[in-house]
């Protein structure tokens, strides 16, 4: 697991849609692929993406009307595919929040340095975006979730509170004490004792050897360090 920009590409058109989902891999993006508007709909309520890419003629829903929905709940970049070329049709591409459109035939290489520029320009968006690695598993500091490939890992708030405050603080030691007047609320149980709990449930679900830690390590006579590849 790596720390790659991750994609999401909608087309319902299985060639193109994996000829692209190859090509951006091999440029070193994390791809997440759908074949239509609805698929991608509940992969992004479950997933963060860096940027998404859109084909504008699609049964059913359309890339118009998904990325009006983008816009909607939050600042995805989406660039628009579409085998139209008009003014009016980038226009309206453009209208509905696209950040950039691009006209089918292209050349893959154009693609690759557009979805470049957009997110060197909308790299600033999410005050906490981006994804911590841990081996195979992944934590995404916007959404507060953790990650084994694209599959979502269940955890408890209380996890869900530590594993992002060890996150804000990569490979630096917070004291147990700290940790635990730092998460606490009224809904969640922060006590260092549980704090020391909630250490060891993480270490089952993101160390390989929970007993021997590599990843949310102890620091003895101060308290817990995530150390991220």
């Amino acid at each position: 697991m790596s720390t790659a920009r991750h994609l999401l590409v909608v087309d319902d058109d299985d060639r193109i849609r994996d000829l692209l989902r190859e090509f951006l891999t091999r440029a070193g993006f994390r791809v997440t692929a759908a074949p239509d508007a609805a698929r991608a709909r509940r992969l992004m309520a479950d997933m963060t993406f860096d940027l998404a890419v859109f084909d504008v003629m699609m049964p059913g829903e359309d890339g118009l009307s998904l990325t009006r929905w983008v816009r909607d709940r939050g600042e995805t970049p989406v660039l628009m595919l579409t085998a139209k070329g008009e003014a009016e049709d980038r226009i309206g591409g453009l209208s509905v929040g696209a950040d950039d459109y691009l006209s089918k035939p292209f050349e893959p290489q154009e693609l690759l340095l557009r979805i470049e520029a957009i997110l060197r320009r909308t790299q600033g968006r999410g005050v906490e975006r981006g994804r911590v690695s841990l081996g195979a598993f992944a934590f995404d500091l916007d959404r507060c979730e953790l990650y084994e490939g694209d599959v979502p890992v269940r955890l408890t708030e209380g996890e869900a509170k530590l594993l992002k405050r060890l996150a804000q603080s990569r490979d630096k030691p917070i004291d147990r004490f700290d940790l635990a007047s730092e998460i606490s609320d009224a809904s969640v149980d922060a006590s260092a004792r549980a704090i020391d709990v909630a250490v060891t449930r993480l270490r089952r679900k993101i160390e390989a050897d929970p007993k021997n830690p590599r990843y949310l390590q102890t620091v003895r006579g101060v308290g817990y360090m995530l150390a991220p590849d």
